[in-house]
């Protein structure tokens, strides 16, 4: 903290005058009479990196969170000196460093003030682990508001907040509990209608403040390492978060199965009940893709073993369940039982695998095989050792995908949940104790085991989901939101942290759907999946203490809405994943937020319930009981109501009626959104027909649809079909036009043309500028038109 007057008797210490400055390339060293060294960093035009010391010189620079296999380049850069500061400058913006106190400030090219210091970089000394506590004091604008840090159970806008970054198990977490399961120590400022970002890549036990000691200032500090942040410009928010999603890396393509809907609970067994589950789904025809099998599968929660009372024949069970559409997920730990008999544990005891004390025994730990060791993920050799474990699991049994829980780490029975501080790890031959190495151990498991599950299911696409992570985890996993609870405050939360995580850069997320904790009402649980199939990971999943929780487990009532919600997913996989194509492309978060989507709207700044589902979509969930409708705030431009079909007007709140088996949601005038035949599961159905529902606007807007094999690696050899859509909208025409990137050509032969919002009757089409007759296409009901793929542009003229 930077004011904790418990600790302000051992002093903080600040930077002194600078007496020496040096320029090299894209670096300056910055050097002050009391051995502190600041290293300015430009990587781009709109971002820096600021690095801090105060021993006189650095530490090895290595991070788990920059993805190094990107390269990044300025355009402008220089370097100058007046009376009182250094002035590095780039085609974006200006850094100003004061030469008695080394504090800086940003501006932008027309002097306008971005960022400045308030008390700018400190440190106290700590006596008990040395090292520094580093902190640094921002001063906040009025009307500033914050936003990111991913998983965090609060207010979309931080400001007024305090957090605290420490990956912890937090079973049946509240609303502003603190910390949970993940780190991302990465913020979003907005003030005067610019946005910025900053990145403090630090991952001892971190803390921020958001106006909330102090009434206009920002603060964040960490528990030990260095003052080493990134500054990303914008002005525009999807600038900032593009900019930090590249930094930090984007995932690759996942396979389609695993955006379709996925169930799970503690625990599936034996075989039987999984195979009745599984048989349920078909039967009541409600779309499912994979089936989860948490610890009980495994023999005495011993990871890569079988129960063999309960799964006598993995391999036959697997591969019976996947002719029937079912890829199976197993759960592993990173806890290996204390035991001489078992193989797993043997080797790693044999080549000294496991974390150690800081006076040498292992650390041992109960989790839910009872005394465990842990292997040291931040080993790479520990890491390529734990990759090749999966072996059997993914090519010999025919397993899909990889589940990592409790590996924050967590351990049971122990005051803070997790190992003693002074447990030592490698950390990629940078060696340290646990309080530089816990909030990363989490994302190097599950690095290791992406490694693994990716070796082992080529030529297909792995899937591997964790609960704790670091930024950059993104890279190797997609995530859920940890042991929540079955209320509506929790459903409130769910919609929150997912967007929370998107613009945090990691996009794939979902929250576990109806509750982990306790039972839901049907209500709720419907409620629930109709916010969830708008997340990027959808899964229902319970602790099975409180009862059932499949969709049966409810009357019909919720049974149909959960049918009827599931299948629109299946029917917007394309656009789905199309999503995810922008996302690992580009860095543009699945879902935004309102003010991501329009940040000059002051009335989006404050705003959590609504967001943007990929581009066009609006999606508004349910969060209360007993509601029949709701108010919300349809943000600026036209839009339709999917529902009804009505346009609206943005840029106001609105009442919106509901029933039971609807949630607000509109979709953007002028919009073309890709739709699939309901499948009961991906690759199911083969269909010669592309449904594009085209809603109409006077103007013009923009579509793309990505489609490629949907597994393997043929993508990223050119073959995928990405399509660029535009509408031009007139009084009385209606102009689609197409263009077609990639090698890949789809299964399907034709475009079924829904069009909603014509005002006016079609009187003749012409395609690629001849006239076609109508009995040359197919015309249903006024608005299906049914035409051949290869067309480039499209005449709906009316009368």
């Amino acid at each position: 903290m930077i004011t904790n007057t418990e600790l302000e008797y051992k002093g903080d210490l600040y930077p002194t005058k600078i007496v020496s400055f040096e320029h090299e390339v894209d670096s300056v060293f910055f050097h002050t009479d009391n051995s502190v060294i600041l290293k300015v960093t430009v990587l781009r035009d709109s971002l820096i990196r600021f690095r801090f010391t105060t021993k006189g010189y650095f530490s090895n620079d290595f991070s788990y969170a920059i993805d190094k296999s990107h390269s990044h380049g300025y355009n402008f850069l220089e370097v100058s000196e007046v009376e009182d500061y250094y002035q590095i400058k780039t085609s974006k913006v200006q850094c100003r460093i004061q030469k008695i106190d080394v504090r800086l400030s940003i501006f932008d090219l027309e002097d306008h003030l971005i960022l400045e210091d308030e008390l700018g970089f400190h440190w106290e000394e700590s006596y008990e682990y040395g090292g520094n506590i580093v902190k640094m004091s921002k001063s906040s604008k009025d009307g500033e508001c914050f936003y990111g840090l991913g998983d965090k159970a609060t207010q979309l806008n931080l400001k007024g907040k305090r957090l605290e970054n420490f990956a912890t198990d937090q079973y049946a977490f509240q609303k502003d509990q603190e910390p949970l399961y993940k780190v991302v120590p990465f913020y979003i400022g907005l003030h005067n209608k610019k946005t910025y970002g900053i990145f403090f890549d630090n991952t001892f036990r971190t803390y921020f403040d958001f106006c909330h000691e102090r009434r206009n200032v920002a603060s964040y500090w960490a528990e030990g390492g260095e003052m080493n942040y990134y500054f990303i410009y914008g002005p525009q928010m999807q600038d900032v978060v593009t900019t930090f999603t590249d930094l930090t890396g984007k995932p690759e393509l996942p396979p389609l199965w695993a955006l379709g809907y996925h169930q799970c609970k503690w625990s599936y067994y034996p075989e039987s009940n999984l195979k009745e589950v599984a048989a349920k789904f078909r039967e009541l025809k409600i779309p499912c893709d994979a089936l989860y099998l948490d610890i009980d599968y495994m023999e005495g929660f011993r990871c890569f073993t079988w129960n063999k009372e309960y799964f006598p024949d993995p391999k036959r069970m697997v591969a019976e369940l996947a002719e029937d559409g079912f890829k199976t997920v197993v759960i592993i730990d990173p806890g290996i039982k204390i035991d001489k008999e078992y193989s797993i544990y043997k080797e790693a005891l044999e080549k000294d695998y496991f974390c150690k004390r800081a006076d040498g025994p292992y650390m041992k730990g109960k989790v839910w095989p009872g005394e465990c060791n842990f292997p040291d993920y931040t080993n790479p050799v520990v890491r390529e050792w734990w990759a090749g474990l999966f072996k059997e699991l993914v090519s010999d049994i025919g397993v899909k995908g990889v589940w990592n829980d409790m590996n924050e780490p967590a351990v049971m029975e122990v005051p803070n949940k997790t190992f003693p501080m002074d447990v030592r790890h490698d950390y990629d031959g940078n060696p340290c104790s646990h309080r530089k190495a816990h909030n990363i151990y989490g994302t190097q498991m599950a690095r290791a085991t992406y490694h693994g599950v990716k070796r082992f299911a080529y030529p297909k696409r792995p899937f591997v989901i964790t609960r704790s992570a670091y930024a950059g985890a993104q890279r190797y996993s997609s995530s859920w939101t940890g042991d929540n609870v079955a209320t509506w405050e929790h459903l409130w939360i769910a919609n929150i942290q997912v967007q929370r995580m998107s613009i945090s850069g990691m996009g794939f997320t979902g929250s576990d759907i109806g509750g982990f904790a306790e039972q839901p009402s049907g209500e709720l649980y419907a409620r629930w999946i109709q916010l969830g199939v708008f997340h990027p990971f959808c899964r229902t999943h319970s602790s099975g203490d409180h009862g059932n929780q499949e969709p049966w487990a409810f009357d019909e009532e919720v049974i149909d809405i959960t049918r009827k919600f599931v299948s629109l997913r299946y029917q917007l996989l394309p656009y789905l994943y199309t999503m995810f194509w922008q996302y690992i492309e580009e860095g543009i978060p699945m879902l935004k937020p309102l003010v991501y989507y329009d940040q000059e709207d002051i009335q989006t700044h404050y705003r959590n319930d609504e967001f943007i589902f990929g581009n066009q979509i609006l999606v508004c969930p349910i969060l209360e009981p007993n509601s029949l409708g709701r108010r919300m705030y349809v943000p600026r431009g036209q839009w339709y109501n999917y529902w009804t079909n009505v346009e609206v007007k943005g840029g106001k709140e609105i009442w919106v009626d509901t029933k039971f088996d609807q949630i607000p949601l509109f979709v953007k005038s002028g919009a073309i959104i890709p739709k699939y035949p309901i499948q009961q599961y991906v690759g199911e159905l083969e269909f010669d027909e592309l449904t594009l529902d085209v809603y109409y606007k006077l103007g013009k807007e923009k579509s793309v649809v990505y489609e490629d094999a949907q597994d393997g690696y043929d993508y990223k050899k050119g073959r995928y079909s990405f399509l660029s859509f535009q509408t031009i909208g007139k009084e009385k025409e209606l102009i689609i036009q197409v263009h077609k990137e990639g090698k890949y050509d789809t299964n399907y032969s034709k475009y079924k043309i829904n069009l909603i919002g014509l005002p006016f009757k079609v009187k003749k089409i012409e395609i690629d500028n001849e006239k076609v007759l109508f009995d040359k296409i197919t015309f249903e009901n006024d608005n299906y038109l049914i035409v051949d793929k290869e067309f480039t542009e499209l005449h709906i003229i009316g009368e």
